[in-house]
């Protein structure tokens, strides 16, 4: 039986990537626009203390923050103009997302084609600036009253510090928000899920010697660690299995006669994926989630009593923490579902083409049964999504290790890989294909 590795070789043709040009340029775009993207998450904001701040969030690690850090890539922890991370845009992407269903502009606007998906687009991105300016400020004000062992974490504290610091952080979302369409447009892969997973995995080689440190002055047993280490792996193959899961549903035509041929009575399949949301319910849930909290946070300290009290309430491993993570996930692995898969396009679509599954009838019964078929398919996809993220956190929040070997993370780069792996296959075909075409047409000329 062949190895992994070479299904892999087998499935893409790794030789003829040195041929496929326009594929080289997209790679070579997609790695310098991670590599500036990395390169922001140094840059510190203007008025911090970074020897202070260190100490506040190396005391804080374990809580909603670590996780927030986690996704924006340490920068949050580094606080550099990238701390918001792409989050703002991502939740500006779920509230239009959710407003199409309700406003009759927006909808009419999704039907229009490629003039109204810009005009959604320009509509997030406004929102994106007014999501980015509410958090940069609140950050700039739990800033200021955030104090160490040495003092306060910001040098000058006040109006100056607040406007900076807002303007800083919504550039830089900006920034990153504008670098994510460029990925998109002129790379390989979603641009936006690259950014998170490249900050994800940049950070593994720290959260792996953390935790090594741990196992080396005692806080972990070796024997967690290798459970960890294999819980990792576990879950990763775990994800791969699902995520590769589809249910097929039978697709059959009729024969039909021209002249004195026979023609059609074929079958095929409908595949209906067990996780048709991906990865996008987690990401929208921590994007929601995250955000709101983190700013609380900042601003427990300086903040009325009730408001330190709801941090709490909410804090990382806490059960309304998980609660209100499980309940984002569900809903929006049902809502997402409904975006990308419509039942009744898919059977006008089979009844243009004359397709039929065995045993329902064409039209509204084919479209109700399809959606019956992914409710329960989405319900599972959910229950797996929730135990995914989840079940890993509740184990690695009681320990204090690095959320980078959580269920969330593992979740997000292996799927951004998946896809990613999968736009380079399907660039290659096209490439091959093109190769084809043009040698067709040389031979005709000759001929």
């Amino acid at each position: 039986m062949a190895s992994a590795a070479e299904q892999l070789a087998a499935t893409i043709n790794f030789g003829a990537i040195g041929k496929a040009t326009e594929l080289k340029k997209r790679l070579w775009f997609t790695f310098g626009a991670l590599v500036i993207y990395r390169l922001g998450t140094y840059i510190p904001l203007p008025g911090i203390d970074p020897v202070i701040l260190d100490e506040i969030f190396s005391q804080q690690a374990g809580g909603i923050i670590g996780m927030f850090n986690m996704f924006s890539g340490g920068a949050l922890g580094r606080m550099t103009i990238f701390a918001l991370n792409i989050m703002p845009y991502i939740s500006s992407s779920i509230i239009i997302q959710l407003m199409t269903t309700v406003s009759p502009h927006l909808a009419q606007l999704k039907k229009e084609g490629e003039s109204g998906r810009r005009r959604i687009t320009q509509y997030t991105r406004y929102g994106t600036v007014i999501l980015a300016t509410f958090q940069g400020l609140g950050i700039a004000v739990g800033l200021e009253g955030m104090t160490g062992s040495q003092g306060s974490a910001v040098l000058e504290p006040g109006l100056t510090f607040r406007a900076v610091t807002v303007i800083t952080l919504v550039g830089g979302t900006i920034f990153l928000m504008w670098l994510g369409e460029q990925i998109t447009a002129r790379g390989v892969g979603n641009g936006i899920s690259l950014i998170i997973m490249a900050g994800i995995v940049a950070e593994l080689p720290s959260a792996m010697a953390s935790t090594l440190e741990l196992g080396r002055t005692g806080a972990l047993s070796a024997f967690f660690i290798i459970l960890l280490i294999a819980m990792s792996v576990a879950v990763i193959a775990f994800i791969v299995f699902v995520e590769r899961a589809q249910r097929r549903l039978l697709v059959q035509y009729p024969k039909r006669q021209q002249g004195n041929r026979m023609f059609g009575g074929e079958s095929t399949h409908l595949p209906l994926k067990l996780n048709t949301a991906g990865v996008i319910p987690p990401i929208f849930a921590s994007s929601l989630l995250l955000l709101p909290i983190t700013a609380m946070s900042f601003s427990a300290s300086s903040g009325p009593d009730w408001l330190g009290n709801v941090a709490a309430m909410l804090s990382r491993g806490s059960p309304g923490y998980l609660l209100l993570y499980i309940s984002l996930i569900v809903f929006f692995a049902f809502f997402y579902t409904s975006v990308v898969f419509n039942p009744e396009d898919t059977a006008d679509n089979l009844k243009k083409n004359n397709g039929f599954i065995p045993g329902i009838r064409p039209g509204k019964n084919t479209a109700e049964y399809i959606d019956y078929v992914l409710r329960r398919l989405t319900t599972a996809g959910a229950v797996y999504l929730s135990a995914v993220c989840v079940l890993p956190e509740i184990l690695i929040s009681q320990y204090a290790v690095p959320f980078y070997f959580g269920g969330t993370s593992l979740l997000i780069v292996v799927n951004v890989n998946m896809d990613f792996v999968a736009q380079v296959h399907s660039h290659l075909l096209a490439q091959q294909y093109e190769g084809l075409i043009k040698k067709t047409r040389l031979r005709g000329r000759r001929g």
